[in-house]
């Protein structure tokens, strides 16, 4: 048996039946793609994923926050290029559990590269990383000519 979807007598009468329908067949289209289907994964991004990420600016330094559950520091890759900080690695499923067991799964797995364009200079070789609790958190000092300086006025 088909389930026939459910039209309005009047639709001509309806000025928002047709923005309705537009919406309903966009929300249907967004499911489809972003869902992970039981043969795998079948995300609009193709087994990849990016942690979130804050970026804080202080008078001397940039502070970024990434948050990176469930890996190690050695699976984690960290470099500055071109004025961009380059985040990447991998993280890997747990290959005890067989995929037909999975009642439920809203964690991601992968690969991820997450570029972030920096506000201002940094020194790279003052750089400081601390990785606890599944949070990075990078210490990314500016360079002295990136720093704010005050101009005083002289009245004549």
């Amino acid at each position: 048996m088909a389930l026939i979807p459910y039209r309005r007598e009047n639709w001509w009468s309806d000025p928002f039946f047709e923005l309705e329908n537009i919406q309903k067949q966009m929300n249907q289209l967004f499911d489809f793609s972003l869902s992970r289907g039981p043969g795998g994964d079948t995300t609009l991004l193709g087994g990849q994923w990016a942690p979130a990420v804050d970026v804080y600016d202080s008078k001397d330094n940039l502070l970024v926050k990434a948050d990176l559950p469930g890996l190690t520091k050695d699976e984690i890759e960290v470099s500055i290029q071109d004025n961009h900080l380059v985040l990447k690695g991998e993280k890997k499923k747990d290959h005890e559990i067989k995929e037909e067991n999975y009642f439920k799964t809203e964690r991601y797995y992968g690969s991820f590269f997450r570029t972030i364009p920096l506000p201002s200079e940094i020194d790279a070789a003052k750089v400081e990383a601390k990785y606890q609790d599944g949070v990075l958190t990078l210490t990314l000092p500016k360079k002295e000519e990136a720093k704010p300086k005050q101009i005083t006025i002289n009245v004549q």
